[in-house]
């Protein structure tokens, strides 16, 4: 039989999505998904240790990595990553940042909104003279690997001085807070603050968002249509654990900041049943998912990607 009971835990960049999901499938099941968005480093340490049924992170593991710990990594969502600001006046997107300007308010180089290159890229906005209070991150976050990859992509200063990791060495002139929620709720309590946080926390918490420009040098707003044109440069590898980072892609429309998802599962779990059940759920939301989580702006894992992931699956279902 399988489990009534489903434990998860990971990403919270996925959590609004999944907080939809697993309501609309106890309503169709009666099975109860309980997914907890500690963080993604936290969601891949729960897996192996065997705490949880499936385990979300947006710092995808290399296949090397998957193999000695057997475990399964799919694609689950694609979101965008976005600034988000505390401004006094400013309306969403009215603000435009670029990739260094963003990595040197967080290097702590640019200290007051008012700065000459903040000022050159917001001719139209009187910008004050206050000091700039950067939000990041506290804990093991695939939000941060995400958005530490776009800066290293986009900064030298960066890349040498803090690089790329679910968790950094931040400049000291910051505040760090718990989860995607954490931080929205840091930004939205502090004036003058900047913060990152999955685009749909922005949506939920009516937040003021930044526009970017992107590799092309068009500035582009947050957006599905922008989340779109950065995804549609993936290409997914089954036999490579499908591993993509999709930051600073090419095209005049790309979102310079959009992640994926993954769901990982164990292939020797502590509970066969429990896993399966996970395994159900998630194949019930790759087919069924998308329409509840389309008003937030997540974009879904085409068709063609999750049937490879199904042919994965399959034989982890036939365990007794």
């Amino acid at each position: 039989a399988d489990a009534q009971h489903v434990t998860g835990a990971g990403s919270s960049f996925i959590y609004p999505a999944m907080a939809v999901w697993a309501q609309k499938y106890y309503e169709k099941t009666t099975v109860e998904v309980n997914y907890q968005p500690m963080g993604s480093g936290g969601g891949v340490r729960a897996i192996e240790t065997g705490t949880v049924a499936f385990a979300a992170t947006d710092e995808p593991l290399l296949q090397t990595e998957l193999t000695k710990r057997h475990l399964l990594q799919a694609p689950m969502l694609i979101g965008g990553n976005v600034p988000v600001i505390h401004l006094g006046g400013a309306k969403p997107n009215d603000v435009v940042l670029n990739g260094t300007a963003l990595a040197d308010i967080y290097l702590g180089v640019i200290t007051y909104w008012d700065d000459p290159i903040l000022v050159k890229l917001n001719p139209k906005i009187q910008l004050p003279h206050r000091m700039i209070i950067p939000v990041h991150r506290a804990d093991g976050s695939g939000t941060t690997f995400n958005f530490t990859s776009y800066l290293s992509s986009v900064s030298t200063d960066w890349q040498k001085k803090i690089g790329a990791a679910t968790l950094v060495a931040w400049p000291g002139n910051g505040i760090g807070a718990q989860g995607n929620a954490g931080v929205a709720s840091q930004v939205e309590n502090l004036p003058y603050s900047i913060g990152y946080v999955e685009y749909a926390y922005a949506i939920q918490n009516q937040m003021v968002t930044t526009q970017m420009q992107n590799r092309s040098g068009k500035t582009v707003a947050p957006s599905a249509e922008t989340f779109v044109a950065a995804a549609s440069n993936a290409r997914w590898h089954a036999n490579q654990g499908f591993y993509q980072i999709l930051v600073n892609q090419p095209g005049v429309k790309s979102w310079p900041i959009v992640a994926t998802t993954f769901v990982l599962v164990a292939e020797k779990p502590t509970s066969v049943a429990e896993r399966n059940s996970a395994l159900q759920f998630l194949t019930w939301a790759y087919q069924n998912g998308a329409p509840f989580v389309s008003s937030l702006d997540y974009v879904s894992i085409p068709a063609v990607v999750y049937q490879q992931v199904f042919k994965q699956w399959q034989p982890l279902l036939q365990q007794k």
